[in-house]
């Protein structure tokens, strides 16, 4: 902390000396103005705060305060004498853009700790077009396009909650205006959160990074290690800072994000994923208007994934070291057996006998999606099956509780109840089968703890994911175009 004027003319002189010393250039500067406690005392004396905008905010590449202390700077920079209340995103931003503007345009990070913020208001904050849907920056997908499958495992619920608390930061940076948020973290490990975050933020710089993603990956550095901090003492104890100390390329569980690699996987595929689980097939679905021509057709190619979805299980049995493993592929055999015969029942309410489903031709869609995974369990480990096979799991679960929570929804055009395809979207927005997703979600998680993936080994399993996604879509396709 640089306490008093004196220090700070003395530091402003060294910044300009070796600056000369370089040639004009100058490496970049991230200014921590710790001015403000986090219980609200000024740690500054007047004349300390005067020189600090005068002479040290000019010189840096970004200034990182926080709502107290960018209320005092921009009172202090535009000299009227009146502390400004900034307590709202929109008072953040214009904010930043003032402090940028009277310190030679450096970037500005308002860090938005000390203000209580829920969902809804940044949902507002985009409704009203003041910041672009690009620049608005969601961790782990904490927002309105977290997975109904991913929120139900962190929640217990597929409702979606406005009123979830969270922070927010604001960077105004190039004449921009970014805002990065992200889950609150229910913690007191936050001694000293606003110096990891500016120093993290230095080091990305160091490396060449641009402002907003250094911003990006230090908040999510910073997140990370509140969310993964062993609490200490009774007051506010230290950050986990050595969380990063081994490359990794999946962060750890933690209460906001429970299933990080799935997270990731779907982040990393996030318009795919919507195309896979918002298809037209399942719009029309849970509108209730899908001609039944299209969904006999949908499931009778069904019917013969079924068959290739247990041959592939049976694969993963043979992959498998463990009794448990075992276990848990013969469960699912047995599951999809009996899940057949349900099957057969259910398409003979839409007039489809059991003879004409054994004679149904395989389209050309089913048989490269599932010669695609069983060609994928052979080639590759048990993890790299277990992946394929989960996309179709999981994406089903998915779909069954975004039908059922847009159908809660006044004036979607979804609904359940009386629906000609009420029991299917029941059926897979139903407890048993997100408890088969939810099983699902926490083997996958397991056996990525117990073997972290290399970035090799990530990349094939992300690669592998892609392609599923992209196989399920065609899925849909040939249901829509009777193919």
């Amino acid at each position: 902390m640089l306490h008093d004027s004196s220090v700070i003319e003395v530091v402003v002189k060294e910044l300009i000396a070796r600056r000369r010393a370089l040639g004009g250039a100058f490496p970049s500067i991230v200014v921590d103005p710790v001015m403000v406690s986090t219980s609200g005392h000024t740690l500054l004396q007047a004349d300390a705060v005067a020189v600090l905008c005068a002479e040290m905010l000019p010189l840096a590449t970004l200034i990182t305060p926080n709502i107290p202390e960018a209320e005092l700077i921009v009172k202090q920079l535009t000299g009227s004498g009146v502390k400004e209340d900034i307590r709202s995103i929109s008072g953040m931003i214009a904010a930043a853009e003032k402090i940028s503007i009277a310190c030679s345009n450096a970037s500005v990070l308002v860090k938005g700790g000390h203000l209580e913020l829920k969902i809804s208001d940044i949902l507002a904050t985009r409704d009203v077009g003041l910041l672009p849907t690009d620049r608005l920056h969601w961790y782990q997908q904490c927002g309105p396009d977290e997975p109904e499958i991913l929120r139900l495992a962190r929640v217990g619920s597929i409702e979606k909650k406005t009123d979830e608390r969270i922070v927010a930061d604001v960077l105004w940076t190039g004449g921009q205006g970014h805002l990065f948020v992200r889950a609150l973290v229910e913690s007191k490990s936050t001694h000293g959160t606003g110096c990891t975050l500016a120093a993290a933020i230095a080091c990305e710089l160091a490396k060449g990074v641009t402002m907003e993603k250094a911003v990006e990956i230090a908040a999510n550095y910073t997140h990370q290690a509140i969310a993964t901090a062993v609490p200490m003492g009774r007051g506010h104890g230290p950050l986990n800072h050595l969380h990063a100390s081994t490359t990794r390329v999946l962060p750890l569980p933690t209460i906001t994000c429970p299933a990080p690699f799935i997270s990731t996987l779907i982040r990393s595929t996030k318009e795919l994923w919507k195309d896979y689980v918002q298809h037209e097939f399942v719009v029309q679905l849970g509108k209730g208007n899908l001609p039944q021509a299209n969904f006999v057709h949908f499931i009778k190619q069904d019917y013969h994934y079924l068959k290739h979805y247990a041959r592939a299980y049976g694969l993963l049995a043979a992959k498998s070291s463990t009794f448990l493993a075992l276990e848990s592929c013969a469960r699912t055999i047995a599951h999809v057996v009996r899940e057949t015969g349900m099957h057969v029942a259910y398409c003979q309410t839409f007039g489809v006998t059991e003879s004409e489903l054994l004679n149904t031709p395989e389209s050309a869609a089913l048989s490269g999606y599932t010669t695609y995974i069983l060609e994928a369990g052979l080639r590759g480990d048990d993890l790299t099956l277990l992946v394929a096979l989960l996309a179709c799991l999981l994406g089903y679960g998915e779909v069954g509780l975004w039908l059922k929570r847009n159908a809660l929804t006044p004036d979607s055009g979804f609904y359940v109840k009386g629906n000609p395809y009420e029991k299917w979207i029941n059926d897979y927005s139903g407890n048993d089968y997100q408890t088969a997703v939810r099983i699902g979600i926490e083997t996958l998680e397991d056996r990525i703890s117990q073997d972290p993936p290399s970035i090799a080994k990530y990349t094939e399993l992300l690669h592998v994911w892609e392609r599923v996604v992209k196989l399920e879509i065609a899925f849909w396709d040939m249901a829509m175009a009777l193919s």
